[in-house]
């Protein structure tokens, strides 16, 4: 047992455990059909476009679209949520994007899909760092670490189950004289909304209301937790538009808006590649579609069991960063098999990357600013998910093809490469048990 380990009260050992073992369960379940009710409309495009008109060019505007509602309305999202706590607020955040996702079964026009793409994205705005900032409520700094990678699993198996359901739901297709993808979101929404509802009943949102801790437990959490938000609270606030131009928060935006850019383009149009192979059921081409995404949570979990404890993990970033610009420079040639065999070398760069760069980034930035810093590298970067649908459908419309997309993708993923040597490097360590990158990170979410 670590030294941090044996300096926790036995009692708040006992009731991190019970929150572990009672929350996390329904935390990671909602963040799996979270992640899948944002990308399922990947496997689609082909329909939308038969159905309802919704030509390329639109379809990667209204997929980007999804972002632009998220990050407009995150802050306010998350400023809910404290006042009106995580069982009322989390839940309402996943009933009314379920109540979205059922809408877009009855889409008959390409304004109906932005406009409920940008709705998604106001919907679900919040949750990920609302879930984060549920965590510091709940949890001291020294356990956050854990409970924050047991819920990150949890994106992580989306990417792998999205496809198969989502492809297995597809196969209804005529049921009733109703069209695939209508039955895909009907079904999805409607099981988002119940999950919602089942959440409404486990979540819990102050550690006294908790009636399966004892009092002894519950006043060791209080402590603990009220001990670390005083520390996070004498820290020194910066204005955001001084972190705009803080040199290392801006290479760092640049470098994982670069991410960003391949993460959601392969995300989105991956099904649509796999379907180019021809022959396929939409069962099929979800199995086929969970390939890359499979092979990339192996090598993802491999290689930190390499890098935890590494010295430097710049090095390691840009090898991983290269492979993802290897592998979208690749998809450019060949068949869609080989195409498929050069995504999957992308997303494996891709999925390495991303464990690498935020342990790296908290480490790098001086702590009177990581939190606010992180959090605007986290809401800028991630608008790369507008950027590249929007790229991608804009050049297949104009140029019949996706090959002038996968290029900006390999020359972003170099330059990020670049970008890498400029990242601070320092040698200051998470204490065992993910302590101070468990507090940084939580914070930073949800600034």
């Amino acid at each position: 047992m670590s030294d941090v380990a044996t300096a926790i009260p036995e009692a708040e050992q006992r009731a991190v455990g019970k929150f572990l073992r009672r929350m996390l369960p329904i935390l990671v379940l909602m963040l799996l059909v979270n992640q899948m009710d944002r990308t399922n409309v990947g496997f689609v495009q082909n329909e939308l476009r038969a159905d309802v008109g919704v030509s390329a060019t639109a379809y990667g505007l209204g997929a980007g679209l999804f972002f632009i509602g998220y990050a407009l309305f995150e802050v306010p999202s998350n400023m809910l949520l404290e006042r009106l706590g995580a069982r009322v607020w989390l839940t309402r955040i996943m009933i009314t994007w379920g109540a979205v996702i059922v809408a877009m079964c009855f889409i008959h026009n390409v304004w109906m899909f932005y406009g409920l793409r940008f709705l998604l994205g106001v919907a679900e705005a919040g949750f990920f760092p609302g879930v984060l900032l549920y965590f510091t409520q709940w949890l001291p700094d020294s356990s956050r670490g854990r409970a924050s990678a047991i819920f990150l699993g949890g994106s992580a198996t989306a990417y792998i189950v999205t496809g198969p359901v989502t492809g297995a739901l597809l196969e209804l297709h005529g049921a009733g004289g109703i069209a695939g993808w209508r039955w895909m979101f009907a079904l999805e929404g409607a099981f988002s909304i119940l999950v919602g509802f089942v959440a409404g009943f486990f979540l819990v949102s102050r550690i006294q209301d908790a009636k399966w801790l004892t009092q002894e437990e519950k006043d060791a959490l209080s402590e603990a937790v009220a001990r670390d938000k005083e520390a996070r609270d004498r820290a020194p606030s910066v204005s955001r538009m001084k972190l705009i131009f803080h040199p290392q928060v801006a290479v760092l935006t640049a470098v994982f808006f670069a991410m960003a850019l391949t993460g959601y383009a392969i995300t989105f149009w991956l099904p649509s590649l796999v379907e180019e192979i021809g022959g396929l059921s939409p069962f099929q081409i979800g199995l086929l579609s969970a390939i890359p995404w499979i092979c990339a949570v192996i090598a993802m979990y491999t290689m930190s069991h390499f890098t935890d404890r590494a010295p430097d993990r710049r090095p390691y970033l840009a090898v991983a960063l290269v492979l993802s610009a290897i592998g979208t420079f690749l998809a450019t040639l060949g068949s869609p098999w080989f195409g498929l065999a050069a995504l999957t070398l992308a997303a494996v760069g891709g999925k390495c990357a991303a464990t690498l760069f935020w342990p790296m980034a908290q480490s790098g930035l001086d702590l009177k600013i990581a939190a606010p810093g992180l959090a605007l590298v986290n809401s800028i970067g991630n608008l790369g998910g507008f950027v590249s649908p929007t790229l991608f459908g804009y050049l297949k419309d104009t140029t019949g093809s996706t090959n002038g997309g996968l290029y900006t993708l390999s020359a972003a993923s170099i330059l990020a490469v670049l970008g890498v040597a400029f990242v601070r490097h320092t040698n200051r360590g998470p204490r065992a048990g993910g302590g101070d990158r468990a507090g940084v990170t939580g914070k930073a979410a949800v600034s």
